[in-house]
């Protein structure tokens, strides 16, 4: 058992050391676990065994039926306890944040979203939904719902054509200072558009409401952060 632990050991490091090198560049293929094991002298479930551990340590991914990729550095990371914009983190990272609206619509609340917002289905609501970006590069997609009551009467949706944070804080004065949130994996081709091709599918789900300094539930949204452009860490203490 302990001669095959350092020979997935050795494996890791050597591919590790390849990603590093060059040798497999960022976005690349990988060779196959056949030919990965001819390199290391190794069997095809070592290689399998280290491939999934390169895997939880992200630098590398697999596209079913495709082929083991070496995974890019994310764009963006942001600390999951801390309530800031999307865009602020981007730029806190050193990036340029950007977006594109795609629609904004007004239209009744489904009896969930109500819920979430303390409301009714009687109550109107501007749902947007936007690409977000970091130096031109996709990070993540979003679907947003404010109350019809955010805005003053008679104000084109239009006007909301940045980041939602600022406009709540710049034009309206209220100031988001908790979220409740709910975080999902998810696999879908449904909630994307305007993917470059061979992009992964996979996304992590933050499905979280805003509350203003009054306990007033101001947002809802749904973002979809690709995986591998935007990742979050977590603070964690005894």
């Amino acid at each position: 058992m302990a001669r095959k632990a350092s020979r997935v050991d050795a494996v890791v490091a050597g591919i590790r050391a390849g990603i590093i090198d060059g040798t497999y560049p960022v976005g690349d293929r990988l060779p196959t676990e056949s030919e990965l094991g001819e390199t290391f002298a190794v069997s095809r479930p070592t290689v399998r065994a280290a491939l999934s551990e390169l895997k939880t340590a992200g630098l590398v991914h697999t596209r079913h039926g495709v082929g083991t990729f070496v995974s890019e550095p994310p764009v963006v990371t942001a600390g999951l306890e801390r309530l800031e914009s999307i865009t602020d983190s981007i730029r806190r990272t050193g990036r340029e944040p950007g977006m594109r609206y795609r629609s904004r619509t007004i239209r009744p609340l489904l009896p969930e979203e109500a819920a979430k917002l303390e409301l009714s289905t009687n109550d109107l609501a501007l749902e947007t939904r936007r690409v977000i970006l970091a130096d031109d590069e996709i990070v993540a997609y979003s679907y947003d719902l404010l109350p019809i009551g955010v805005f003053p009467e008679g104000e084109s949706p239009e006007v909301l054509d940045g980041s939602v944070f600022a406009y709540l804080r710049d034009a309206r004065g209220i100031v988001p200072t908790r979220a409740v949130a709910e975080i999902h994996p998810v696999v879908s081709e449904h909630v994307t558009w305007d993917t470059p091709p061979g992009r992964s599918e996979l996304a992590l789900l933050l499905d979280q409401v805003h509350y203003d300094q009054d306990e007033r539930a101001v947002a809802y949204s749904r973002t979809y952060f690709i995986d591998g452009r935007y990742t979050f860490s977590i603070i964690r203490h005894a």
